[in-house]
């Protein structure tokens, strides 16, 4: 019974010793609370994201794309990805212009 005791009290000594912020046993220091933080224990904001993207600037450069190709096959994407768009116009005025 003694040495029940004895190792109960010793197991409690260990996990006492080893703070909150580490496992008893060797283990890893838990670090959550520090992961986030600087140097000075202040949390560090996450870096923004960029804004997103103009999609007319998309559909314009894939016009671009699209009439530097110069075939038919190049306008009839553009005007089946952005038929309502008001550079598909364009685009069609190209397919005519283009021999079959």
């Amino acid at each position: 019974m003694k040495l029940r005791a004895l190792s109960a009290g010793l197991f409690g000594a260990l996990v006492a010793l080893a703070g909150p912020d580490h496992r008893p046993f060797g283990g890893l220091p838990v670090m959550a609370g520090k992961a986030n933080a600087d140097d000075n224990g202040k949390a560090i904001r996450a870096p923004t994201v960029p804004p997103a993207r103009d999609p007319s600037a998309a559909v314009a450069e894939e016009y671009e794309a699209a009439r530097r190709t110069g075939t038919r096959e190049a306008f009839e994407l553009f005007i089946a990805r952005h038929g309502d768009d008001p550079l598909a116009a364009q685009a069609r005025a190209e397919l005519k212009r283009l021999p079959r």
